[in-house]
């Protein structure tokens, strides 16, 4: 009994005399200044790792505290995060790598080991001292050093450096004996991720279809979904708050078939509201009451140009609907792969921030005269960039929508974009006086679904400004065949190919199509006309071709 006594005084004496040490490190590129600074708190076999930065003064939403804990006793790694409602943490094993040694340096002053790994296509190179006599680290995936890391380097060019030592002989736990509520590393991870993106659901699993028995709307409540042209486009009016400039804006859209077995083009799109006459005015009344452009045959257009007291539908993201992913899966089968069971698309719309703040009115539109349609899920998310909730005091943002030929109000009269044989579509813009960065997003895709229609043949897209040819690009698809497995209802032809395979003139069936950007930024300050020309194809018997064009002028400037 007194040997085990004595033992156990002599393990207790042993610990205390052993110092605490609290370690700081800094972490810069090559020939660049301190970016984030790290503390390493040591005591016997724990660590405790965290930042030494100063909080933020007025942090974005879902902000908390971060902290490792190694305890080299157990082997073990605990990542804990704490909110102001909860605290959370998942355990790990410590890994122990297989460093390859590569001679001694001395660094800083401290005689060091080099070692040398390659992880993740990364070649990481560490300098560890054994002359502080502990094992520290300011990354827990190396906490199996032997000793302390006084210098990190990820590729050459990402340093992390310790900056001083501070002895302290005050022993503590390191490790608290309450972390919180447990989850998985991967679950953690997410939750942390969950409480800094803001997300705002639009849509859920919402019909897109042809119900002609839709009353037309009388009112715009907010958080309600509301069904316009037969029931082809639904429409929700929402408060969404003002973000900081360093969050990027993302939309997130799934949908797939709910009996509709055609590829059908579909749009998100913003109405504003703004101005004396908006699209709002037509889901009421009828598409008469917006704006006409008559082309030379006499055909009349209705909302597709920016005019002094209208601006047309803000097009958020063009996508395109696969054949019948889901519904009919089970009609057909692939030999060697499975069908999807919906489609996914996530577009970056940060561009069009100034429209997404306080009273917004979202869409969605599918064209189809189908009575089972599609099921369509739209969300906004914004990715933050920045832990300070802070804005801009003289940038200010431009998303000024000049043309939209993409006919949302399809099912309730709305044209089609079928003009550009005899016609060119023009419209006038100002470039302000302080203009830092301005581009027109151009998004355009061709239709006409038979052989020599223009959703088949390349078509050249001709940008002119004040009269003179400024831009010129062909859209073309040649990648459609990659998607085939969100195509069951797609048409097989006796040569072995799909319909969906076939190359389009800017999009796919289940594809979104990504705008084109035409920099703008050299134009004079004062007013300008913007000319779009398309050599659109002949008709054929019944079948006529038509483009679906938008463009809204992004930028920035100060006062």
């Amino acid at each position: 009994m007194k040997k085990s006594l004595s033992i156990i005084l002599f393990c207790l004496a042993t610990i205390v005399c052993q110092a605490q040490y609290h370690i700081y490190y800094s972490s810069f590129g090559v020939g660049g200044t301190d970016t984030s600074h790290v503390k390493v708190t040591q005591a016997g076999d724990q660590l405790q790792i965290s930042s030494a930065d100063t909080p933020p003064a007025h942090p974005i939403p879902g902000i908390g505290t971060s902290t490792t804990y190694v305890d080299y006793a157990l082997d073990s790694i605990f990542s804990q995060r704490r909110y102001a409602d909860s605290t959370f943490f998942c355990s790990t094993d410590i890994t122990h790598y297989q460093y390859e040694k590569a001679g001694t340096e001395r660094i800083l002053g401290y005689l060091c080991d080099k070692y040398i790994i390659n992880l993740f296509s990364n070649k990481i190179e560490l300098w560890v001292t054994k002359d502080l006599k502990v094992r520290a680290t300011p990354i827990s995936s190396f906490a199996s050093l032997p000793g302390t890391l006084v210098q990190y380097c990820r590729n050459g060019n990402a340093y992390m450096q310790l900056t001083k030592v501070v002895k302290d002989k005050k022993l503590k736990q390191i490790v608290p004996a309450y972390l919180g509520t447990r989850k998985g590393s991967k679950e953690l991870n997410q939750t942390e991720v969950d409480r800094k993106v803001l997300t705002k659901k639009i849509f859920e699993d919402d019909q897109i279809c042809f119900n002609p028995g839709i009353q037309k709307p009388v009112e715009f409540p907010y958080d309600s979904v509301i069904r316009c042209a037969n029931g082809t486009l639904i429409l929700k009016r929402v408060k969404m708050d003002l973000l900081p400039e360093h969050y990027k804006i993302f939309a997130e859209i799934t949908e797939y078939s709910n009996g509709d077995a055609y590829d059908r083009t579909g749009s998100i799109f913003i109405i504003p509201a703004s101005t004396p006459k908006s699209m709002l005015q037509a889901f009421v009344d009828s598409v008469g009451v917006l704006p006409i452009f008559t082309d030379r045959n006499g055909s009349q257009y209705q909302g597709i140009v920016k005019t002094d007291n209208y601006l047309p539908a803000i097009e958020m993201v063009r996508f395109f609907t696969p054949f019948g992913v889901r519904h009919y899966n089970q009609y057909r089968s692939l030999s060697d792969r499975e069908w999807a069971d919906e489609v996914y698309y996530k577009q970056d719309v940060s561009e069009l921030r100034p429209w997404l703040s306080g009273d917004v009115y979202i869409g969605a539109y599918i064209g189809n005269y189908d009575k089972g349609g599609h099921k369509l899920s739209l969300t906004l998310k914004a990715y933050p960039e920045g832990d300070t909730w802070s804005f801009s005091d003289d940038r200010f943002y431009i998303a000024e929508p000049l043309f939209n030929t993409c006919n949302i109000m399809e099912m309730a009269g709305q044209n089609y974009g079928s003009f550009f044989r005899t016609d060119s579509l023009t419209v006038t813009f100002e470039v302000p006086a302080n203009a830092e960065r301005l581009l027109l997003r151009y998004i355009t895709t061709g239709h006409g679904g038979w052989d020599t229609g223009d959703e088949f043949v390349p078509k050249e897209n001709v940008i002119l400004i004040d009269g003179k040819r400024y831009y010129s690009y062909t859209p073309w698809r040649e990648d459609c065949g990659t998607h085939r497995t969100s195509n069951p209802a797609s048409g097989n032809f006796w040569n072995g190919m799909s319909s969906s395979d076939y190359s389009r003139s800017g999009w796919c069936p289940g594809t979104a199509t990504q705008p084109t950007y035409i920099n703008l930024t050299g134009l004079k300050p004062g007013k300008h006309t913007l000319t779009v020309a398309i050599p659109e194809g002949e008709p054929e018997g019944g079948s006529f071709s038509s483009w679906n064009v938008s463009g809204i002028l992004i930028g920035q400037y100060r006062k």
